[in-house]
């Protein structure tokens, strides 16, 4: 026997819900979390949609990084956040490689064309610190080019802030069972498989190597005014609820909490980074 919407519709207590679930072997647990999941994201892209008309009007200027490894679900959580938002107003930010003129510019130009004008928040999935870490393990810079841009980079974040740009920087932390699972997940769904690359497998191939760099960025561009994040991200929806959470907590904006939904993240999930902060992509 499987349920349809006449059931369902017919339904008039929890109990013919439960009995409904049990006669199609349906998960109950599984279905409220996903319930519960849906509701509290229609309640946070609420207040993001406030939080958007703020920034308009105040003339603000946000900018919200997105960095992690492969399949940490960056791109999953940007469509979450921006879902609702009015395009005139915000931007995702996702540059491919360098063109040769480019390569042959100060590294940060093709960034700061990028950066946000007033009223307007932009979401950069990767950003300049593909140098930190992506490049170097690769094999995409030199030595001497990575050394610079971590000596300059803490610099720049700093104009960035003495100019009253707003930057919050998100790192999404993934184990390394997890990623796999996810990019071998990639492979069997055609309708994901454009997300998979060879430089993907490369991730964990190089994981070692990846989170020394990771581990070098966090200590030398972990500041009081651009401060790294992390999000834990083995639970995409998670990750998803509390970044939106972190983001809104950060800004008093008009309307903030209209919805009635609880804007602090959980501590268990969004972290400050501190030496001694958990990451489970080490």
């Amino acid at each position: 026997m499987r349920y349809n919407s006449d059931q369902l519709l017919g339904a008039k207590t929890r109990k013919d819900l439960i009995e409904i679930a049990q006669k199609n072997d349906i998960d109950i647990d599984k279905v409220l979390n996903k319930l519960k999941y849906e509701i509290e994201l229609a309640q946070l892209q609420t207040e993001m949609v406030n939080l958007q008309q703020w920034i308009a009007k105040t003339k603000k200027r946000v900018v919200v990084i997105f960095e992690g490894r492969d399949a940490a679900g960056k791109g999953g959580s940007i469509k979450r956040f921006k879902e609702h938002l009015n395009p005139r107003s915000s931007r995702v930010v996702a540059l491919t490689k360098p063109t040769e003129v480019e390569r042959g510019q100060w590294y940060f130009r093709r960034y700061i064309k990028q950066l946000p004008n007033p009223g307007e928040i932009v979401f950069f999935d990767r950003s300049w610190y593909n140098r930190a870490v992506v490049e170097p393990v690769m094999g995409f810079c030199n030595d001497e080019q990575y050394h610079q841009f971590m000596i300059q980079v803490p610099e720049f974040e700093h104009l960035l802030y003495e100019d009253n740009v707003t930057v919050i920087k998100f790192w999404f932390s993934i184990s390394k069972e997890e990623q796999k699972k996810r990019f071998e997940s990639r492979l069997e769904n055609p309708l994901k498989r454009w997300k998979f690359s060879p430089v993907d497998m490369k991730g964990q191939e190089l994981w070692d190597r990846y989170t020394y760099y990771k581990e070098q960025m966090f200590s030398k561009t972990h500041t009081n005014f651009c401060p790294w994040i992390i999000v834990k991200t083995n639970n995409k929806k998670e990750a998803r609820l509390e970044s939106i959470r972190y983001l809104l907590s950060q800004f008093e904006y008009d309307g903030k909490g209209a919805s009635k939904i609880q804007l602090l993240p959980d501590p268990n999930i969004i972290m400050r980074y501190h030496r001694s902060a958990v990451q489970i992509d080490i």
